[in-house]
């Protein structure tokens, strides 16, 4: 029989997150396949677990995934961890689960900690509709279609950012997305967990005074339908109705006025009785 791969969430802070059942299937694998063998000891020696580890991380995950696919396939239970949170959120994890797909190996994800989850609920921030982006890229080019969409997004977005970085990023953030409502979660679930809620700008403000300190979830919401009315309300604003019904002329008059008066925050019977005044 073949095995099964566990993907295991571990502790993002607090040790005693973890659950029962994710303690019994790392007591019951063959091999926990960790990020950092050292960390993952310690976790494994306080709830008294005997396991076999080998270390999966990303310097050696495209090699050791092919191993540990064999020896799924031979029917070993491998549990798949990382130093904190769920494997393959941020984290090494996700070439492993796409090779076991591809070679049809059954994957499991027990569900636990996860940082931006718990930093979104904390936020106060609107979680109808969100994108979680990761830690913002070193690309120049990405990093720049990455704000671009925090620019003019609708839905919330949610960041991971290291101390070193923070004071750049934000500024970088409050540059396209200034006076958007934010959230800065450090420190999930640790001693020193705070929340700070203020607009993206003021956050940026703050933490040029204030030294970062621990790990971060940057929590930004997204635009709302007023802002997104005002935005494409000023974009015609410097052209005159006749430059606004130009734009529409492939389309039927009444088409045309009903688009114009729509980018513009106004009733038909308005653009119609401009029209009239301007001819």
């Amino acid at each position: 029989m073949e095995g099964t791969l566990y993907v295991c969430p571990t502790p993002i802070g607090n040790i005693k997150d973890v659950s029962e059942r994710v303690l019994e299937t790392l007591r019951a694998a063959d091999l926990v396949a960790a990020e950092d063998t050292r960390n993952t000891g310690q976790l494994l020696s306080r709830y008294q677990i005997k396991a076999e580890l080998i270390s999966y991380h990303q310097h050696n995950e495209k090699e050791r995934t092919e191993q540990l696919v064999q020896k799924l396939k031979d029917g070993m239970q491998i549990a798949l961890v990382t130093d904190a949170g769920m494997p393959a959120i941020s984290d090494p994890g996700q070439i492993l689960v796409r090779r076991c797909h591809e070679e049809g190996v059954t994957v499991t994800a027990l569900p636990g900690p996860c940082a931006f989850v718990t930093a979104l609920a904390m936020s106060g921030l609107d979680s109808r509709r969100f994108t979680f982006e990761g830690f913002l890229p070193v690309d120049k080019k990405e990093r720049a279609a990455i704000l671009e969409d925090l620019r003019e997004g609708k839905r919330t977005m949610i960041f991971y950012e290291a101390p070193h970085r923070l004071r750049e990023t934000l500024r970088l953030m409050a540059d396209a997305a200034g006076a958007r409502p934010a959230a800065a979660v450090r420190e999930v679930s640790k001693k020193f967990e705070q929340v700070q809620y203020m607009t993206l700008a003021a956050l940026a403000q703050y933490y040029e005074e204030q030294e970062p300190r621990g790990e971060y979830v940057i929590v930004i919401e997204g635009k709302s339908r007023e802002q997104l009315a005002r935005d494409a309300r000023s974009r015609f604003e410097d052209l005159s109705l006749e430059e606004h019904m130009a734009l529409y002329q492939d389309r039927p008059e009444k088409e045309a006025m009903k688009a114009v008066a729509k980018d513009r925050g106004i009733s038909k019977r308005e653009v119609y009785a401009a029209l009239k005044r301007e001819s």
